[in-house]
């Protein structure tokens, strides 16, 4: 695994790419894409760790997000065209806008971004609206764990937000808009963590090398870990079930020696392996 900071202008892809010259090796991918605009914490998993991508993408994830308020755009951040004129914003009071912010604390549902991957009719919903097709994206179930306003500064604001995957921040700042009815849209955005990685610990795109590279088991830090001697390591390596005791549910990373050989699913007092990297 590699904690990369990413920079802005570059896409989520550019980055794996740059991994994949860097270390050599065509097994990389990563977990949960950054628009081109945005900065921060990018995991990048390598060889074989790149089986655990779901149960990073699946952790929460925190961001300090800067809008404009007054001006809408169809992309609901600064690279889209502004619809219609600028609102009138002198009216708004930081006590209004923080009030505003708490409101969306909590499970809701909520409207991708027209440019956004999501699927509509088969097709990238981002596709469709650049053809100059009507796309209404589907709302889906998201959480907002936690949201605070960090800096009040007309037109802009700054708040930061730790949400449920598949949360767009775009559409938060939107929402806030239409909310405090004058419209706003996203201009910057930088994620600090997700889950317990934070972009504090990742490297500088730029000064990438192979000492970036982290064991598989530091992905994985959410997750409690069982510790296998050499018998219960071979079997797992097999893929068979090993004993775990009976309070363990849910997801376990299964480790021996400090190395990470498999994550499982415990239930019932027993440890059944859903993604195996060490082998026998």
């Amino acid at each position: 695994m590699v904690l990369v900071d990413k920079p802005p202008g570059l896409t989520s892809h550019d980055v794996v790419h740059r991994v994949r010259r860097v270390l050599r090796t065509r097994a990389v991918g990563h977990t949960g894409t950054l628009d081109p605009f945005a900065t921060g914490l990018l995991v990048v998993l390598v060889g074989r760790a790149t089986r655990l991508a779901r149960f990073v993408e699946s952790e929460s994830k925190t961001y300090l997000a800067t809008a404009r308020l007054g001006v809408s755009t169809d992309t609901d951040d600064a690279t889209g065209a502004e619809l219609g004129e600028p609102a009138d914003i002198s009216a708004l009071s930081e006590p209004v806008v923080r009030t505003a912010l708490a409101g969306f604390l909590g499970a809701q549902r909520q409207r991708p971004p027209r440019y956004s991957a999501k699927h509509v009719d088969g097709e990238r919903s981002y596709r469709l609206a650049r053809r100059g097709v009507a796309v209404d994206p589907a709302e889906t179930a998201v959480t907002v764990h936690g949201i605070e306003l960090v800096r009040f500064a007309p037109p802009e604001l700054v708040f930061r937000a730790t949400v449920s995957a598949g949360t767009y921040v775009r559409a938060l700042a939107r929402d806030l808009g239409e909310r405090l009815g004058v419209g706003a849209h996203l201009t910057a955005l930088r994620r600090e963590a997700i889950g317990s990685l934070r972009v504090e610990d990742a490297v500088p795109l730029d000064r990438l090398d192979a000492d970036a590279v982290l064991p598989a088991r530091a992905a994985l830090g959410h997750l409690p870990e069982l510790e296998l001697d050499d018998p219960a390591r071979v079997a797992v390596s097999h893929g068979r079930a090993v004993a775990a005791e009976a309070g363990v549910r849910g997801n376990v990373a299964l480790v021996h020696g400090g190395e990470l050989v498999a994550v499982a699913r415990a239930e019932d007092g027993w440890a059944r392996p859903s993604v195996v990297l060490g082998t026998a």
